[in-house]
């Protein structure tokens, strides 16, 4: 998948549920027009569909500039939520497919660190867990009861490493009918994904494949149909199960979104022509 405006020099950080028997993606792009950030919006019935559907820029639209967007349904309050950055924000909308539909950003989180991005929320029965970086290696979250969300306060360091080994880019999902989570960091370079297990989402986290040489998913174990087009295996996220707040994901067809981008490529970061690849577990 690539960007279809000819002013958008990458596309990345992707969001995908499946609902209504539609993908529905939104994703970071760069502006060379404005010389920013900003995200796009597409819907496809099908991978085979995806490169050519239509992406619909959110900038000048209510929600405007969603930067490393996430997006699930809430349950309780019958709304979709997207979270965006920078500085950590929602939007609300009724309807996924409707682009113009989204309410403008509120702030999310009180009391954060400096420099925070890559925000992540998932709930169990009784709260709400925002989980997000600072490329300190850190890997940060603030908690909530269900019933205060989209209200967030302060926050507590989960798990501290060398910057490299955990970057960015945090997902959390339920693994589906188990007592399981999953939690996947960004690592570098090149960049590859490290995994933990934990039977609650206070933790502790259990390494699951955590390293370079043995990554969840990295140039360690990834193959392509065709030529590699990318050594990085960097910010998406997982097809789930589902589409509400509990981020269910099936641990047999496991499928991951996710940016890349070509080994020799030359530009400073904000021009890096990624895209976006799937990833199928064999």
């Amino acid at each position: 998948m690539a960007p279809q405006s000819a002013n958008f020099a990458s596309i990345k950080d992707p969001t995908i549920v499946r609902y209504n028997n539609l993908y529905h993606v939104f994703a970071t792009v760069f502006d060379t027009a404005r010389n920013a950030w900003s995200a796009v919006y597409l819907n496809f019935s099908d991978f085979s569909k995806a490169g050519s559907a239509v992406q619909v820029p959110l900038a000048g639209k209510p929600v405007g500039d969603a930067v490393a967007p996430q997006v699930f349904y809430f349950r309780p309050h019958k709304k979709w939520y997207l979270i965006s950055q920078w500085g950590a924000k929602y939007s609300t909308n009724t309807d996924i497919a409707n682009p113009d539909g989204w309410t403008a950003p509120q702030p999310l989180l009180t009391g954060g660190p400096p420099k925070a991005l890559d925000y992540w929320v998932i709930c169990d029965s009784e709260n709400c867990h925002l989980f997000f970086s600072a490329d300190d290696g850190k890997l940060y979250r603030s908690k909530t009861p269900i019933g205060n969300f989209p209200h967030f306060s302060g926050y507590e360091v989960v798990m501290s490493d060398a910057e490299p080994n955990l970057f960015e880019a945090s997902n959390v999902y339920k693994v589906e009918g188990t007592n399981q989570y999953l939690l996947l960091v960004e690592a570098y370079g090149p960049r590859y994904f490290r995994s933990w297990t934990a039977t609650s989402l206070d933790g502790p986290w259990k390494p699951l494949a955590d390293k370079q040489s043995a990554p969840f998913a990295g140039a360690a174990n990834v193959s392509f149909n065709g030529t590699r087009w990318t050594n990085d295996i960097s910010h998406g996220e997982m097809i789930r199960a589902g589409y509400d707040e509990t981020l269910a994901i099936s641990a047999c067809n496991m499928q991951y979104l996710y940016q890349g981008v070509d080994p020799g490529s030359k530009a400073d970061y904000d021009h890096l022509p990624y895209r976006l690849g799937v990833l199928q577990a064999r």
